[in-house]
């Protein structure tokens, strides 16, 4: 409304052809439905431009190429399809076309998840080449998704492109609302009285030197309904995401149960995201996750700042968006545990009722159904899936006790060493918990009862309890437990 306020923009309107698609629908878990997808959304292009087919500028063989495009297409039509129809508007109007394309970066984010990333690579780059490379009748494009493109394969023959992250300085009000302009809806709606609550939730998006930002979907929501509630996840994101934090190795697990904690994380970002790095570079993950607005950028130093620490990219200080995201983040968590149904959250109820019996049981049966959803790459791991489920298993502790207990983690020297501690909120009424977690050594322990002792004599040892006692729990509400693993089987003593 403020744009339609200016002369300048009023006199455009409606005087170039454009050409608007968005591939936020393309969440296909095979490339052929895929396809298909991306082929029913330009044949709706070419539904709505039909006028252009009956018109005077169109010859016969042009007709004949027009009523090719269809759901059924084969792959080289689809892919040279928006070429086709940009030299086709150009005829009809006169002027270069202008191309908006949304989200061009989700049919890749499920092409990842679900296995059938070359196939896709090798059918946008084609269809990106034709579209905004070799097209002579286009004037301007502009594409937006989550991923930096300058180093992603798709587009490794675009050398046209200008490309603004959430660093940049350009646009930095345009991503989103500003505050001035949520507490003014906020007033206008009679919702000023809840404009602490509202930047609780929902601010916290920065973008270049700008903060302050705000989801304007979850704004909106919320100005709608007059209630505060988790509207808004980057949906188009979330089965990466998800994968990414899951699978990923103990020491993302790590990083991310600090970050659940309140805590941030420094470490390196390189804002050119390559799928082809997400499993085996640690940074990648937390660049995607800070491209796709879960994460937001409390301070950074630049690649020239850093010359002489050769980190070999700019140095981030990172940590969860707002109120809304951490919710997100936590049902996530939660939902890692759904496979094993009712005997997860059995588990945690034996463990405050200090019932060893009723623990051993439903761990196992959690253990069983749940350590190889954690290691599902492309090569799992035998060795690495009770690492990698145990991490996972301390976050699922980290959200479902955040009410009662404060999770505290301590690494020594790895998952051999790895221990947990519960300190409660009200510790002269509730118990608290040491948990100690070792594998099974078979060169070193004859059983797995062996390992439940020495895990529990690493207790004492490296007086553990000292920590809980000095914040002012009784020495009697302690209790220490060891966790024994042998490949998928659980002891706990």
């Amino acid at each position: 409304m403020s744009i339609w306020k200016d002369e300048k923009y009023r006199s455009l309107q409606g005087t170039w052809p454009v050409i608007a698609l968005s591939f936020a629908a393309v969440k296909e878990t095979d490339f052929a439905s895929a396809r298909i997808r991306i082929n029913q959304i330009i044949e709706r292009l070419y539904i709505e431009f039909e006028f252009v087919r009956d018109s005077d500028v169109m010859t016969d063989r042009d007709r004949k190429a027009f009523d090719r495009i269809s759901t059924d297409m084969p792959e080289v039509y689809a892919t040279y399809a928006l070429n086709q129809l940009s030299d086709y508007l150009y005829r009809y109007y006169g002027k270069k076309v202008l191309i908006l394309l949304d989200e061009y970066d989700t049919p890749m984010q499920e092409a990842y998840v679900n296995g059938y990333w070359d196939q896709m690579v090798s059918f946008m780059r084609s269809l990106f080449n034709a579209t905004f490379k070799t097209n002579p009748w286009v004037e301007r494009a502009l594409m937006t998704g989550i991923t930096r493109v300058s180093k992603e394969s798709v587009f490794s023959d675009l050398n046209n492109l200008e490309v603004v992250t959430s660093t940049s300085d350009k646009y930095e009000t345009s991503f989103g609302f500003t505050e001035k302009e949520v507490f003014d809806a906020m007033d206008q709606c009679g919702l000023g009285k809840e404009k602490e609550n509202a930047k609780f939730w929902y601010d916290g998006f920065h973008f270049g030197t700008y903060k302050d930002i705000y989801n304007p979907w979850a704004v909106l929501n919320y100005l709608d309904k007059g209630r505060f509630g988790l509207y808004w996840a980057n949906m188009s994101a979330n089965s990466l995401v998800g994968k990414l934090l899951r699978e990923g190795s103990p020491d993302i697990k790590e990083s991310f149960e600090r970050l659940l904690a309140g805590d941030t994380l420094r470490c390196v970002i390189d804002e050119q995201i390559v799928y082809d790095q997400l499993e085996r570079n640690e940074s990648a993950v937390w660049s995607l996750l800070l491209a796709s607005g879960y994460l937001k950028v409390l301070n950074y130093e630049d690649e020239g700042q850093l010359a002489e620490s050769n980190t070999g990219g700019a140095l981030y200080e990172l940590t969860i968006t707002n109120f809304e995201t951490r919710r997100m983040f936590e049902r996530m968590v939660t939902g890692w545990f759904n496979p094993a149904g009712t005997d997860y959250n059995d588990f945690i109820k034996a463990l405050l009722s200090c019932d060893t019996k009723a623990m051993n049981r439903y761990m196992n049966r959690v253990a069983l159904q749940t350590f190889s959803y954690f290691d599902t790459g492309n090569r799992p791991s035998e060795k690495n899936e009770p690492e990698r489920f145990y991490h996972g298993f301390v976050l699922g502790l980290l959200v479902d006790l955040r009410e009662k207990y404060r999770v505290l983690s301590n690494r020594e020297s790895g998952f051999g060493r790895y221990d947990v501690i519960l300190e409660p909120g009200k510790p002269d009424q509730d118990p608290a918990f040491i948990l100690e977690f070792k594998v099974h050594d078979p060169e070193e322990e004859a059983s797995l009862s062996e390992t439940v002792q020495n895990a529990l004599q690493q207790i004492e040892k490296m007086r553990y309890a000292e920590t809980l006692t000095d914040g002012g729990v009784p020495a009697e509400h302690i209790h220490s437990y060891g966790f024994a693993f042998e490949g998928k089987k659980v002891l706990i003593g």
